[in-house]
Order: structure tokens, then C-alpha cells, then sequence
């Protein structure tokens, strides 16, 4: 079950954090797996280690926020084999409220989370229809649903990918064209990581901690366990589904109202 063999798979930010994990995954289940990313050393050590493992792996310096630059290496890809997946995984974090927030900011989060994801869905819509159908796989976040303090942007960003996603499934659903989101909580990352470092350095372990009973759960996901799901929104058993958001939040905004 939930095998991707000789599926061509893009993923967006796909050499770190959850995006590498959907990467494996992807590999790991058979997916000739095409990676677009700006860290093009990161990226291609990744690759190297999925090839190591036995998988099929290709690295792409590609700026999301730039249309032309998206087409340009999608209709490449669909020229050598036609692309069946596409995951709208790249985006970028912003912690601040609607009064701190620069328009600066603001627009950094607009071009990658918002028109990022547009330019992918826009430019592979043509490839699916031509095709024959396709798959495509957006990340959302609990912030899209429930308030969460001082993420004013990411939660805007993340608001728009799900009314998106629903959009696309509507707009397309003849076209044998699935589209579905995947809303996690709090993942433990690098970037999570780091923003402890940077933020509480002398109380590291403290904050990990109240960050991850924040869960219900008590815990952060796993990348892996984001992926696990993407596998399967991507497999022949979900054919049935389009449409949907899935939250995978360790019972966050279900859970969390006293």
C-alpha cells in the first residue's frame, strides 16, 4: 500500500526540514523525486544520501517566488516524463503582530508563502491537464485556524493556502486533478532549533519543553510523521480524496479550549 513507484514528484524546499522527510518518503516509495531549492549544497548532499539509500533524486535551483523561474524547470521535468505530484511545501516564518509587522516583512511572506505556491499550482495545471490528472499537495498550518500570538503573516500566508487548495480541487476536479493541504502544529525542525538558540539561549530546554506540551499530545510532530501523511494524500488510496485539509496537530485545535 501507498506506493509511488515511477511517480515524478516536485517538491518545493524539499533538502530540509519537513520537505526533506517528504523527500525520503516520497524516494523511499518508489517516486523519481525532483527537489527545488535555493541551498543548492544542501540540496545536493541530500540528494546524494537518497540515491545512497537506493532512491531517485534531482536537485533544482529554484526561486518559487519568481513564475518564469518555476516554469522554466517544471515544463523541463514534464518534458522527460510527465509529473504526477506536486508539493507546495517551501515557505518561509515571521513572528510579529499586524502593528510590527513591516511591509518589508509582509511582502517576503506574500511572494514565497502566497505567490509561491500560486506560481507552482499555475504553471503545473497546464502539465496535469495534458497529462491526464495529478496530485497536489500543499502545506497549510493550525495557524490558518486558530489564533496564535504574534504570527500576524505566517497566519495570513497560511489562511490563503487552504481557501487555495479548495479553489484548485474545485476549479479542476474534472480534470482528475487532486488537491489537498496538510495543516501541522508545532514540528520538531532545525528551524525550531535555531529559534530557541536565538530567542532563549539560557533557557533552552525550558521553552522545548512549554513549546511541546502546547500539544495536547505533549510533544511536537515528527517530520516523519508529516511526510507519512503527504505519502499517503499522494498514493492511489486517497483517490477519493480532494479537497480536504488534514490537520496533524496532536490534538491542538481540537483539544486545546478549556
Amino acid at each position: 500500500m501507498f506506493r509511488l513507484d515511477k511517480k515524478v514528484a516536485v517538491v518545493t524546499g524539499g533538502a530540509s526540514g519537513i520537505g526533506l522527510e517528504i523527500s525520503r518518503s516520497f524516494a523511499k516509495q518508489g517516486a523519481i523525486v525532483h527537489i527545488f531549492e535555493l541551498n543548492m549544497d544542501q540540496a545536493e548532499r541530500e540528494a546524494d544520501l537518497i540515491i545512497a539509500a537506493g532512491g531517485q533524486a534531482y536537485i533544482h535551483r529554484v526561486d518559487v517566488a519568481k513564475q518564469a523561474d518555476v516554469k522554466k524547470h517544471l515544463d523541463k521535468i514534464n518534458a522527460v516524463k510527465p509529473i504526477n505530484i506536486l508539493v507546495n511545501n517551501a515557505g518561509v516564518a515571521h513572528i510579529g503582530t499586524a502593528e510590527t509587522t513591516t511591509e518589508e516583512d509582509f511582502d517576503r511572506i506574500y511572494n514565497v508563502n502566497i505567490k509561491g505556491v500560486y506560481n507552482c499550482i499555475h504553471c503545473i495545471i497546464p502539465h496535469f491537464k495534458a497529462n491526464g490528472g495529478g496530485i497536489i499537495i500543499n502545506m497549510a498550518s493550525v495557524a490558518a485556524s486558530v489564533g496564535i500570538p504574534e504570527r500576524f503573516a505566517y497566519s495570513t500566508s497560511k489562511g490563503a493556502i487552504l481557501t487555495m487548495t479548495m479553489q484548485v480541487a474545485k476549479d479542476f476536479i474534472k480534470d482528475n486533478i487532486r488537491c489537498n493541504s496538510i495543516s501541522p502544529a508545532r514540528v520538531h525542525t532545525p528551524f525550531v532549533d535555531g529559534y530557541l538558540k536565538t530567542k532563549y539561549p539560557d533557557n533552552q530546554e525550558e521553552m522545548f519543553e512549554a513549546l511541546s506540551k502546547s500539544q495536547p499530545i505533549g510533544r511536537m510532530a515528527k517530520s516523519s510523521e508529516v511526510a507519512a501523511l503527504a505519502v499517503f494524500l499522494a498514493s492511489e488510496e486517497a483517490a477519493f480524496i480532494t479537497g480536504s485539509d488534514y490537520a496533524i496537530d496532536g490534538g491542538f485545535v481540537k483539544l486545546n479550549t478549556p
